[in-house]
């Protein structure tokens, strides 16, 4: 089996109607080494994690990230950006434009701890809401790469990307937005250090004793 495919079959359709993205590492450059293949403790790799959560709640998932680096590690679709070396921007453009699912969650691939309870609030939350956009804000700060997106929304993160903007919150500000707020995240039982990520090898360190089975 391919080195971080122990990923078993797709699991049945949920009937969300939403698709799942797994937003790739890009070059990882304050790793040293692809985060999407550091293994945690329970002997997943991140890309294992992030498909199996996402699996849990979307009718389908595929990576956005270069083929030529995925294509031996994954048996499912792969989307290529349309703008290539443009960040996260242009991964959430890609994966918008090739969806046929009017919701798509989008997830980073070293985001850990993020659980399949907090992918359903967020999806939920958007299915109440017309914004094209649905994410938290933690401490002031915006987390897009752990977001819901209408489809809608792959137009304007083209004009900002071909105006030569790469920034994600960008695209955002232009975009019909709903922000939760701390306070109603942790109303719904959801702190801030589930949107925490990993980007240096002393973090994932810290990270890799840290066993779950949440979801």
């Amino acid at each position: 089996m391919p080195m971080g495919c122990n990923m078993g079959p797709m699991q049945e359709r949920t009937g969300r109607q939403v698709t799942g993205f797994v937003l790739m590492g890009g070059k990882s450059l304050r790793m040293g080494s692809d985060k999407a293949l550091l293994r945690l403790a329970t002997g997943e790799t991140l890309l294992d994690r992030a498909v199996a959560t996402l699996r849990a709640v979307a009718d389908s998932v595929l990576l956005v990230g270069p083929a030529k680096e995925y294509s031996g590690l994954w048996r499912g679709e792969i989307v290529e950006d349309v703008y290539a070396e443009r960040g996260p921007l242009g991964g959430i453009h890609a994966a918008l434009r090739h969806s046929t699912s009017e919701l798509n969650f989008v997830l980073a691939v070293d985001l850990p701890h993020v659980t399949r309870a907090l992918i359903e609030y967020l999806v939920d939350q958007a299915r109440a809401s017309n914004a094209l956009v649905m994410v938290a804000r933690i401490d002031g700060k915006l987390q897009p790469l752990c977001a819901v997106y209408r489809r809608e929304f792959a137009a304007v993160a083209g004009e900002v990307l071909a105006s030569g903007e790469n920034a994600v919150h960008r695209a955002i500000e232009r975009a019909s937005l709903r922000m939760l707020t701390d306070e109603e995240l942790h109303a719904a039982g959801f702190g801030g250090e589930l949107f925490a990520n990993v980007n240096t090898p002393e973090e994932f360190e810290k990270l890799r004793p840290w066993q779950t089975t949440a979801r």
